[in-house]
């Protein structure tokens, strides 16, 4: 017994390394693309409310798409499929926004980007409810979100060097950087590919896939789990805020006069906070409870993020507010993707999940365009500053929630 705990133990660490190999690949490319897009949309002659709805066109697939995704993740024994295509579709989408010669086909190679990232992560985050004991979650969810986190830092970065110091939005220089950066990411997305083909998911002996219960809940009873809305609401508030800084940032920087090298040592900063944090949430977790680090999170992201627009001009200031709000957006996450999956018996882990990413994706359908609106008269910061708001107010929520 002892030997096969042993060997078991030894492939769901192995399952775990590919799991954040990968995610680091696949956010990398995500959060190159991402910032690109709004530059490629500026050089296109964009404004707020076009870069709101395209921001808004990524989540929109995956919002009808997620609870289907996450039933089907629940049944199908080679996880790891679901996985090579998202990180094939990501690719596809990368390289479809930097041939786009308008903002309909920016728009709609942003909603297969979305579509790819959302097929990546159900796989990644059932793996780990699938393969994972209760108690070592928090273990597995931080380092999965922690190699996202390491991809948000590195896919800004590698933006933010490739397009320099230039603030002239529409040169042919500036064009050519642009479709540069994402024909990198889109290439990031397709190395995860080989990492994903041979056969590494976990041999653990659990009841046989053909005799487990299979999942019987349906999004209305998931949704109607003691606290199960109010998890929602925190997860969906603290992965909008990263959408609509990862999209507005770059606005309120061009408005200021402050370059894309600057803007993506920022949300390097922010994305390497949130490495961070998550790599000592197993530590943070044995220390505080769930409910109080969520709560804190929610708090302090909320405060310290809508300082960075108002300092954009001081980059040391911004970026100290982006590294406060960073550590604590890491800490958010999987918190909530804990909660969530130990809400509900184990067989309906992952259609819970979907569920938590359809609400996610809801967020980043609505409140990308609710913050363009108000982006129209407050100006892009004025973006940041509506989506601080709900992470508070979500805050609010938690804390009257017994």
């Amino acid at each position: 017994m002892g030997a096969e705990a042993n060997n078991a133990a030894s492939g769901t660490l192995r399952w775990l390394l590919v799991l954040v190999a990968t995610a680091l690949l696949s956010q990398t490319t995500l959060n190159l693309v991402r910032p690109v897009t709004t530059y490629k949309l500026i050089s296109l002659d964009a404004g707020p409310v076009t870069v709101g709805l395209a921001t808004a066109a990524y989540a929109l697939l995956p919002m009808v798409t997620a609870v289907w995704l996450g039933r089907f993740s629940s049944r199908i024994p080679k996880i790891r499929f679901l996985m090579l295509a998202g990180a094939g579709l990501m690719g596809l989408g990368s390289l479809g926004i930097a041939t786009a010669q308008g903002y309909i086909m920016v728009a709609v190679a942003s909603a297969v980007l979305g579509m790819g990232h959302l097929m990546f992560t159900i796989g990644g985050q059932s793996s780990i409810a699938r393969y994972f004991p209760d108690d070592q979650l928090d273990k597995g969810f931080g380092w999965f979100t922690a190699a996202y986190s390491a991809g948000q830092f590195l896919g800004p970065l590698i933006a933010g060097i490739i397009l320099g110091t230039s603030t002239v939005a529409d040169s042919p220089e500036r064009i050519a950087d642009i479709n540069l950066s994402l024909w990198i990411g889109g290439a990031c997305a397709l190395l995860a590919i080989p990492l994903l083909l041979p056969n590494l998911q976990p041999k653990i002996k659990k009841v046989a896939a053909s005799s487990a219960p299979k999942p019987q809940a349906s999004m209305v009873s998931i949704l109607k789990v003691k606290g199960m809305p109010s998890h929602m609401l925190a997860s969906l508030t603290l992965l909008s805020i990263l959408d609509i800084l990862t999209a507005f940032l770059p606005l309120v920087a061009e408005k200021h006069g402050v370059t894309p090298a600057a803007v993506g040592a920022l949300l390097a900063i922010r994305g390497s906070a949130s490495v961070v944090s998550r790599l000592f949430l197993p530590w943070i977790s044995r220390h505080f409870s769930r409910k109080a680090m969520l709560l804190t999170s929610l708090y302090t992201a909320g405060i310290t993020i809508a300082i960075a627009p108002v300092f954009i001009d001081t980059l040391w200031l911004a970026g100290l507010a982006l590294l406060i709000g960073g550590f604590f957006l890491g800490m958010g996450q999987p918190v909530t993707m804990t909660m969530v999956s130990t809400s509900v018996p184990s067989q309906d882990r992952g259609a819970a999940l979907a569920v938590r990413l359809m609400g996610n994706r809801l967020g980043q359908v609505v409140l990308p365009m609710a913050a363009s609106t108000v982006a129209v008269g407050a100006g892009p910061a004025g973006a940041i500053w509506f989506c601080c708001g709900l992470l508070c107010l979500s805050g609010i929520e938690k804390s009257l929630r017994k």
